[in-house]
């Protein structure tokens, strides 16, 4: 199992070792034990966010359904930021304005949002992609049942 759903792809690994503490150690077995994932995957997902959330102020990982993704604090995923900024008319700052208020959300958020895009662009829309594919799908089976009990 990968670890950050954004990043399910397959990268060169190197072993580490180091020492950790029985305390986290055991709150590490527990959490692994929930999401099903090994040590080694848990540990690669929580420093790989961690180094991330380090280089964009403001982003945190969240748990979901569908796994892990990024988005703002106490605000929207990083693709639904994305997807609106694709969408909206202006450019540049402007294209930023109309985001933030269109979504109720501060200038400085959406920025933190579209850095963190513009650094996991290809992660990002293959997210908007793989959700785009369910939407499409369960509309298509909500019609068929429609059309079925019409």
């Amino acid at each position: 199992m990968c670890g950050t759903v954004l990043r399910c792809h397959t990268v060169p690994t190197q072993h580490i070792s180091f020492r950790i503490d029985a305390d986290t150690l055991s709150r590490l077995d527990a959490l692994g034990s929930m999401t099903g994932q090994s040590r080694a995957d848990l540990l690669n997902t929580l420093v790989d966010e961690g180094l991330r959330m380090e280089s964009h102020p403001g982003i945190v990982f969240r748990p979901g359904p569908a796994g892990r993704r990024p988005g703002l604090i106490a605000g929207p995923d990083v693709w639904e930021v994305a997807r609106l900024l694709k969408d909206v008319e202006g450019t540049g700052d402007a294209a930023v304005a109309q985001t933030a208020e269109l979504i109720d959300l501060r200038i400085d958020q959406v920025e933190a949002a579209l850095s963190y895009y513009l650094e996991h662009r290809a992660e990002v829309d293959a997210w908007i992609a793989r959700l785009d594919d369910y939407a499409a799908r369960e509309e298509a089976a909500f019609e068929r049942r429609r059309q079925a009990l019409a």
